[in-house]
């Protein structure tokens, strides 16, 4: 749509008509003049008639008229607004560690009535949450026997929740290295803004590699005021086939609960237990809360200028209107 920065430029468009109404005529200077006792003979060649005089007036008029309500236009600062844009608002900082070791590969989830591993149910839930988080930076830690940071903090969201997706089991060892992850992650929160910062660590068993113990990499990251959520994720019990038959098993048995909890309760977070699908999905509901969208989504309107359009063809008119009193100079 069209809009003026300044339209009440506009109240000076009745200004030349005002001077010349209320405004005496500037006093004509007098001239040299050469008389010609004969000059009535040559009258047709050097004088135009009234009606030329009258029509070249009109015409100049006109021109000027022209000029001037381009050039109040081009005042008013023309722009055009585009289509309204979602601007990205910084709110806060979500990191994301998930765990690829050996035991997220065990199927006591179930999916659409279907079992699966603990990985596809974490990918599934955790990318919807990703893509909710409208106005955050998040990024992505994926740890096993290492932590390798998959996508820093951004608020491309679809790629971050795409790389998670894209994750598979054993692609960081099949080891769990706690306390490398919460490390790597407290060392790319120290590289951005102090925003607020959060750590959302989602693992299925204990620390069983690494050199940075998990509450001492808790104390850094409390230090550094990053909350961490913990969630242990794997169900209490589980049919399993054997010789014997049919026995059921605590699938979670290296699940280290204690620790978890230790190192939630130490940075002002909390633990989560996650034994099923459902389970899962409501945990992260409850973090939507817990760590809520900081600022309503901005909208920004792009604008071009529009005032050259106006001015230059204004200029060009005001040219013409001075160009015969400029060759009159001239040739003076």
């Amino acid at each position: 749509m069209l809009h003026f920065e300044w339209p009440w430029l506009f109240l000076a468009l009745p200004l030349p008509w005002l001077a010349r109404r209320f405004l005496a005529p500037a006093p004509r200077q007098a001239e040299a003049v050469l008389e010609i006792p004969f000059a009535e003979d040559f009258a047709e060649c050097f004088v135009s008639s009234p009606e030329n005089r009258s029509r070249t007036g009109k015409k100049r008029w006109i021109v000027a008229m022209l000029a001037w309500l381009l050039l109040v236009g081009a005042a008013a600062r023309p722009e055009w607004l585009g289509e309204p844009l979602d601007l990205p608002a910084s709110g806060r900082d979500l990191m994301l560690a998930v765990d690829l070791s050996g035991s997220m590969q065990t199927k006591d989830f179930r999916l659409h009535d279907q079992p699966v591993d603990r990985l596809t149910v974490a990918k599934q839930v955790a990318a919807d949450f990703i893509r909710r988080r409208v106005g955050d930076r998040v990024g992505l830690i994926l740890f096993g026997l290492n932590a390798y940071l998959q996508a820093p903090l951004t608020l491309d969201r679809e790629t971050t929740a795409h790389l998670l997706e894209e994750a598979e089991i054993g692609l960081a060892g099949k080891e769990t290295a706690i306390g490398e992850a919460i490390g790597l992650a407290v060392k790319k929160f120290r590289e951005g803004p102090k925003n607020s910062r959060a750590l959302i660590l989602l693992t299925d068993g204990a620390n069983t590699a690494g050199v940075v113990p998990p509450l001492k990499a808790a104390q850094l990251a409390a230090d550094a005021g990053i909350t961490i959520y913990a969630i242990g994720v794997g169900a209490d019990e589980m049919a399993v086939r054997s010789l014997f038959g049919v026995q059921k098993v605590n699938p979670s048995s290296d699940l280290d609960e204690k620790t978890l909890t230790e190192m939630a309760t130490l940075t002002r977070g909390r633990y989560f237990r996650a034994k099923e699908t459902t389970a899962l999905e409501e945990i992260y509901r409850l973090l939507d809360q817990l760590e809520p969208v900081a600022r309503e989504q901005q909208t920004h309107r792009p604008t071009r200028a529009l005032y050259i359009w106006l001015l230059i063809p204004a200029l060009l008119l005001a040219a013409w209107l001075l160009l015969p009193r400029l060759q009159e100079g001239a040739r003076r």
